[in-house]
């Protein structure tokens, strides 16, 4: 009785059956604003060269700028994440989508690089913290079965714009100067504002409207709601501890070659546009990495941490790789090396968020991805500009490649220390014990839409 009792109360509230519907418009929403954050931030290599040589200031210098926005978009994730899940998830990427798109408008005005950390690096990273996290947890949130393959879908944008925008930065930097580019995107990154608006309002908890809104908390009972919003409980947990530490030290190389490689192409003697092109090979195949990992992982063949222990190990080799192949001047190896390494580095983008449900359980993902972002926001901050020192120090970008492809690595056997990892089935993900009002205080429930869809995916299950 209770249990007919609860699923006609979710369907009232308008939840629906996963794996459809909704979801593949969030998928395309997914699509456009990946592009415009990570696509965008991964072809910035472009504007690299250009401030080097208008500014006269060294490759660390010029790296903080990146470094900066990359940094801020992880360090604010966690903002997003309890913003969403205290107020309005559409309202929040609307927002993050305006402050992108203003970072950069105001960055074309620069005339130090002071003005471009605070711009195209502070701004438009907040804007883009406000973003990520939000927009893949909804996205997940709509998929159980499909999950991987949505995701990946979804991230395949990054390599499409990444192949896309290279030349097409290259083009407007040559057309309208460094200045007049960033001001065009300035423009394309408001685009984010509509992807937002298709978010569905969340459907408020019967819980939270009993509340009085006039009463005032207690401060054990708002760092009770703070700790809640931010799911500040998954650092007491080892798996997730072990889980952000592997994440963090992909991230310390990850970008690396996204920031760095046009520049290396430059500084071998390749031209402006078939330097530009490398980068852009890289993003096609890393369009295929993506979609092939995401519906290779959910055939379920394999567990998902080893297909990601996979991928990362052979991303790691091939970074390594990438500043020998250009030894012998040859273009064509380049481009080869470059097509591998892009294969794999969009596969275990894939591969890292279809993991996370399992390392921290479906109703936690939402603060759960804010924090982790914070926790490998360090890793972003610095990992660009040690690159960039690595190379005014040799005078190459060999040791910086070899550096990053060392951190990835790393990263890939910390996986290996995971509970469970060498089992071959997927162990039960966590559970979040649910909390009810006992009367006196009113226990925290989670008022993100995508609750309200995983509470009735768990009454379904209860009934059966």
């Amino acid at each position: 009785m209770t249990n007919r009792k609860l699923k006609s109360q979710s369907q009232g509230d308008g939840a629906e059956d996963p794996d459809g519907g909704w979801g593949w418009v969030l998928v395309v929403a997914l699509f456009v604003s990946t592009s415009l954050v990570f696509g965008l931030m991964r072809s910035l290599g472009i504007f690299f060269v250009e401030f080097v040589q208008y500014f006269e200031e060294s490759a660390q210098a010029i790296s903080w700028i990146s470094s900066i926005g990359l940094a801020a978009q992880q360090f604010f994730s966690p903002l997003g994440a309890a913003l969403c899940n205290a107020y309005n998830t559409r309202l929040v990427v609307m927002t993050g989508g305006f402050l992108s798109g203003l970072g950069l408008i105001l960055a074309s005005q620069a005339t130090s690089l002071v003005h471009l950390y605070l711009t195209m690096g502070l701004i438009s990273g907040l804007g883009w913290g406000l973003v990520f996290s939000p927009m893949v947890a909804t996205v997940m949130a709509n998929f159980t079965r499909r999950r991987a393959l949505a995701v990946g879908l979804g991230f395949s944008s990054i390599g499409l714009s990444s192949f896309a925008f290279n030349p097409l930065f290259q083009l407007l930097v040559e057309k309208y100067a460094w200045r007049g580019a960033l001001l065009i995107l300035g423009g394309l990154s408001l685009n984010i504002m509509a992807c937002g608006a298709l978010i569905r309002p969340e459907c408020r908890s019967k819980a939270s409207t009993k509340a009085d809104p006039q009463s005032r908390l207690s401060r054990p009972d708002l760092l009770q709601r703070v700790s809640s919003y931010l799911e500040v409980s998954l650092l007491c947990e080892r798996p997730y501890l072990t889980y952000t530490l592997g994440v963090t030290l992909f991230n310390f190389g990850y970008f690396v070659p996204y920031f760095h490689l046009v520049a290396h192409s430059r500084q071998v003697g390749f031209s402006e546009y078939r330097a530009a092109f490398i980068m852009s090979a890289a993003g096609i195949t890393d369009i295929f990495g993506r979609i092939a990992s995401g519906w290779f992982s959910d055939l379920g063949r394999f567990r998902v941490v080893h297909l990601l222990t996979f991928w990362t190990a052979l991303a790691a080799v091939f970074i390594m790789l990438l500043p020998v192949s250009s030894l012998t001047g040859s273009y064509t190896a380049m481009i080869v090396m470059s097509l591998l390494y892009g294969f794999c580095s969009g596969a275990l983008t894939s591969m890292v968020f279809a993991v996370v449900p399992m390392i921290m359980g479906v109703e936690r993902m939402m603060g759960g991805l804010g924090l982790l972002q914070l926790i490998e926001s360090c890793a972003g901050l610095l990992g660009i500009p040690l690159s960039g020192w690595l190379r005014d120090m040799t005078g190459n970008y060999t040791a910086s490649f070899v550096v990053a492809g060392s951190f990835v690595l790393l990263g890939s056997l910390t996986m290996t220390t995971l509970p469970h990892y060498f089992s071959c089935t997927e162990p039960p993900p966590p559970q979040r014990p649910v909390l009810v009002d006992n009367g006196d205080t009113l226990n925290l429930e989670q008022k993100d839409s995508c609750s309200s869809k995983f509470n009735y995916q768990t009454v379904e299950q209860t009934q059966r």
